[in-house]
């Protein structure tokens, strides 16, 4: 039995950046139209400008809707935003006209699936300065997304050769990130991260929580964290019916999780669960955004201005950022977080 290939949507970041390229790159791959159906709301001028920068053998074919779509290796489907002077585009330089153009494509994007009529986002690179010189509000996808779905605090999830990481904080200062490890939060994460593997269809979810101290903490000996906070917290969690264990080594816990022991890891902090799933496989370290109303998955590399234009960005997380996206579309449920 075949399984029916999904529309994927993807936006095409900023025109000045790597994001049309390894678009286009990866749309010329066999694979990718083999599981999916991708469909990319972009600048059709600045897709074409990609197509002969990469030496592709595609042709663009403009569609208004997704029903419209051809979905067949050649042919790139392409919903054209029209919102780009080619005159003005300098690639690798901050524009307001980028930083815009930028947005309307992940917010056609998102009423798209707000509406159903693509089944998942795989996003491409955006670049924070060029958002603040158009003025949009927001300083990166998940802001855009938590705003454009009103979702309150949306889970991020690394994927990386079948290892699954969150994160219980992001983008705080290590000092400020310890205050955050409390008890109660690390309850309320783990029932979000189980509900989170529930929705992208995850039968066994055996979560396991990094450590944060040497040895997690040797019983006190380095730090109280683990006895106060971390281990009551899991210990909560498992009594909500999580499967749920820890805290286990920071040193050890990664590596374990490689080998399947656990479904997926609970990072304490940014660098701890970056580091572990960008040293395993860098290119293949995609990011799956948890708790909004559609499927959300994303290159974990920047807009890369500085070779933009020059056919030289690797597609590979492109790639597996599109396939991730198809694997998981027909098991994705409806939001319940």
């Amino acid at each position: 039995m075949t399984t029916e290939r999904a529309i994927i949507a993807i936006p095409m970041g900023d025109p000045a950046g790597i994001g049309p390229e390894i678009t286009m790159k990866s749309l010329s791959k066999k694979e990718i139209y083999d599981v999916c159906k991708p469909l990319v709301i972009g600048d059709a001028k600045v897709l074409a400008k990609a197509i002969e920068i990469v030496k592709a053998d595609l042709k663009i074919n403009t569609v208004t809707s997704p029903a419209e779509g051809k979905y067949e290796l050649g042919t790139v489907d392409v919903i054209d935003m029209d919102n780009i002077d080619m005159a003005k585009l300098e690639y690798g330089q901050v524009s307001a006209q980028g930083g815009q153009g930028a947005f309307e494509y992940i917010k056609k994007a998102v009423d798209l699936a707000m509406n159903g009529e693509v089944k998942a986002l795989a996003t491409t690179p955006i670049n924070k300065e060029s958002l603040k010189a158009a003025n949009v509000p927001f300083i990166g996808h998940t802001e855009m997304l938590e705003a454009l779905t009103n979702t309150k605090d949306p889970l991020t999830m690394f994927e990386v050769n079948g290892m699954r990481i969150f994160f219980l904080t992001r983008h705080l200062s290590l000092k400020d990130a310890i205050g955050q490890m409390t008890k109660e939060r690390v309850h309320d994460y783990l029932i979000r991260c189980d509900k989170a593997l529930q929705r992208l269809g995850v039968e066994q979810r055996k979560i396991a929580v990094a450590g944060l101290n040497p040895h997690s903490g040797e019983g006190g000996l380095f730090g109280m964290e683990e006895v106060e906070e971390i281990k009551p917290g899991i210990e909560a969690a498992v009594q909500s019916g999580i499967s749920a264990v820890g805290p286990v080594p920071a040193d050890s816990v990664f590596f374990q999780a490689l080998q399947g022991r656990y479904d997926a890891v609970l990072s304490l902090y940014h660098d701890q669960g970056h580091i572990a799933a960008k040293m395993t496989d860098f290119h293949r370290t995609i990011s799956i955004t948890n708790g909004l109303p559609f499927l959300r998955t994303s290159v974990d590399h920047g807009t890369a201005f500085d070779i933009a234009g020059k056919n030289i960005a690797e597609s590979i997380s492109m790639e597996e950022c599109i396939k991730l996206a198809a694997k998981y579309a027909p098991k994705f449920t409806s939001n319940t977080l």
